[in-house]
């Protein structure tokens, strides 16, 4: 990272954290507690009692910075309850300071590399369009960070926000189907946090090994033209283009699936839905187009609620999956 990108960081940590939680009862109200975390080094993973895990995550969980105060975000959040939601288990491997707000993961096993602060992002309106600022960035997350029990997982999803995942694991972890959001490595920022694009270095290195790609038009400035270049050099790659719904390339075709007509209320965190829906989907029906439609339909549903709240619903799950058989 360049002077002019630096922001607050911190440098690799050595010891990870597995945050077990709890819910007790307190003057006849149900709430969430942390219980005593588990310290561990690097050589104490297998001495821990992890479970496998069906959907790992690996990247940064976010703190955003709204008007109406500091709310989890990050795709490793957004995916994270997707992915539950569908039924699998889930693991997230991230790095967050001691005050991020992870009540909404309380039944999800995080393994966090500790961090004075956690990734912290604003996003400011101006009338040129929105303006986003990072003012922190947690540690960095390489392979030594992810538990052996975990490395296994049938589905893996490497989710960088602001550049902290190592693009080597991408080599390290193709045995399962790998899928990537990468646009944390299309992000960089100067000496005040005001984030830009950048261009993403070596992506070739990471498309190669990887099951399927999915990045949002915004992440690529609108650029279609080096969409269909990335896409010669992956396997599968889906692009997500807002209320347009997304575009499929595969095999050297390409196609389109239109959303769902809904009244939008926010679209934070749908690409984030859609990216855990499409892969879920197509590793249960090694179908990339069928994948690819439920999640533009699932992603449609989230886009009706504010924030975390639309992660999809049991009735939605099961509306776009009837829709198959229609």
């Amino acid at each position: 990272m360049s002077e002019k990108q630096q922001v607050t960081s911190n440098k690799d940590c050595r010891k990870a954290v597995f945050f077990i939680f709890q819910n007790v009862t307190c003057n006849s109200q149900l709430v969430t507690r942390k219980a005593f975390p588990l310290r561990y080094n690097l050589r104490m993973f297998e001495l821990v009692s992890l479970q496998p895990v069906d959907y790992l995550l690996v990247g940064h969980v976010a703190a955003d910075v709204t008007p109406t105060g500091v709310q989890l975000g990050g795709t490793a959040s957004y995916s994270a309850l997707t992915a539950r939601a569908l039924g699998l288990r889930v693991g997230i491997v991230t790095s967050s300071g001691a005050d991020a707000p992870l009540g909404e993961l309380k039944d999800i096993p995080i393994v966090n590399v500790p961090s004075e602060h956690g990734t912290t992002f604003e996003n400011i309106k101006t009338p040129t369009g929105r303006r986003q600022v990072l003012h922190h960035r947690a540690a960095l997350l390489a392979l030594e960070h992810i538990p052996q029990v975990w490395r296994s997982a049938p589905i893996i999803h490497l989710a960088p926000i602001a550049d902290e995942v190592d693009s080597s694991l991408a080599e390290k972890l193709s045995g399962s189907l790998l899928g990537v959001t990468p646009q944390g490595w299309m992000r960089g920022w100067d000496e005040k946090g005001r984030v830009f694009a950048k261009p993403w270095l070596n992506s070739e290195q990471v498309l190669r090994h990887v099951g399927a790609v999915v990045l949002s038009v915004e992440d690529v400035g609108r650029n279609l033209e080096l969409v269909e270049e990335m896409s010669h050099h992956t396997r599968i790659l889906c692009l997500t283009e807002g209320e347009a719904g997304s575009v499929l390339y595969w095999h050297g075709d390409r196609r389109r699936f239109r959303p769902l007509a809904v009244q939008e209320v926010d679209g934070t965190g749908a690409g984030d839905v859609f990216a855990a829906a499409f892969l879920v989907r197509m590793y249960h029906t090694r179908d990339p187009w069928e994948a690819a439609r439920f999640a533009t339909q699932l992603a449609a549903y989230s886009v009706t609620r504010v924030g975390l709240k639309g992660i999809p619903t049991l009735r939605e799950i099961e509306e776009c999956l009837m829709e198959v058989l229609t």
